[in-house]
């Protein structure tokens, strides 16, 4: 099969997790790059968690990638149970990866673990821990937020081909953005996970607005099947979703709410319009009254 893809200058893929798997591929990968050169045919492994150096080292001769997906951020704690924590701490070593030079792109398991949310995958590496708060990585196989955001984007596109096309702000590149509700590069890493878009432009047009965009939105497209849980349950998990009057790149302050207090069914517009010092937010009235105090 693999004569025949490098024969038609196809490009493909394979599905790998452990290096025991991808030893045995690259044993079949180098036969047929001795007839036939790969000679710079886009191929590439998913996954790849366990790869190995000397494995690492045969992929980039053979001229291939590794697409990285976060599997390990919902799986990390039954693979330390299973091979012990020492063996999770380098599944997969996207820093060695890079370090080797081998094309690295990073992406979610969408269809299979999880969904396409770029910021489950984005905050499992640069903090290194599991969805759950298990820490698998040290400092040193962790990703600063610029180099994980490279990835999935610049990255990302040699995998596709597109390298040149898409992943960058630059003239001549694609132009598809999104604002978001938190900067990314400055939040504590727990909030990564929760970033979301708030405005989102593909060719130029917009496809989504929420939060003050939200006057800008285009109709809804209907969900199928009409039985899908995601018609009750729209979107991945937030704590906070953005609403109109969310002032996008602020912090929340902490008197923004607008309406009546849900648990104690009390009216802030009272306590606003009263003679209380309730803007003062390390006085008393400023930090407790208006949220646990009915005026």
């Amino acid at each position: 099969v693999v004569r025949h893809l490098v024969e038609h200058r196809w490009p493909f893929r394979l599905h790998a997790t452990y290096d025991e798997s991808i030893s045995r591929m690259l044993d079949v990968f180098e036969k047929v790059n001795r007839d036939i050169p790969f000679n710079g045919l886009h191929w590439f492994f998913d996954h790849a968690e366990t790869v190995t150096q000397r494995n690492l080292d045969r992929i980039k001769e053979l001229g291939g990638g590794i697409a990285v997906q976060h599997r390990m951020a919902f799986q990390g704690e039954y693979f330390a149970e299973r091979y012990g924590i020492e063996a999770t701490r380098h599944t997969p070593p996207v820093a060695r990866m890079l370090e080797t030079g081998v094309p690295v792109g990073l992406g979610t398991d969408a269809t299979r673990v999880a969904s396409y949310n770029p910021w489950t995958a984005l905050y499992w590496l640069v903090s290194g821990r599991t969805v759950g708060g298990m820490q698998m990585y040290d400092v040193n196989a962790r990703l600063d937020r610029d180099t994980a955001l490279m990835l999935w984007t610049q990255g990302s596109a040699w995998f596709s081909s597109e390298q040149g096309k898409k992943g960058q702000i630059k003239v001549g590149q694609l132009a598809d953005l999104v604002v978001l509700s938190k900067d990314y590069f400055s939040v504590p890493e727990e909030e990564i996970k929760g970033i979301e878009s708030v405005l989102t432009l593909v060719d130029g047009n917009i496809v989504y607005a929420a939060g003050s965009f939200s006057s800008e939105a285009p109709p809804l497209i209907p969900v199928l099947p009409e039985w899908s849980p995601v018609v009750k349950v729209p979107g991945h998990y937030r704590s906070a979703p953005p609403t109109a009057t969310t002032r996008v790149g602020m912090m929340p302050q902490a008197h923004h709410c607008s309406g009546p207090c849900g648990v104690h069914t009390h009216s802030h517009e009272i306590a606003r319009g009263a003679n209380l010092p309730v803007s003062e937010e390390n006085a008393f009235w400023g930090a407790l009254g208006c949220s646990c105090f009915a005026f």
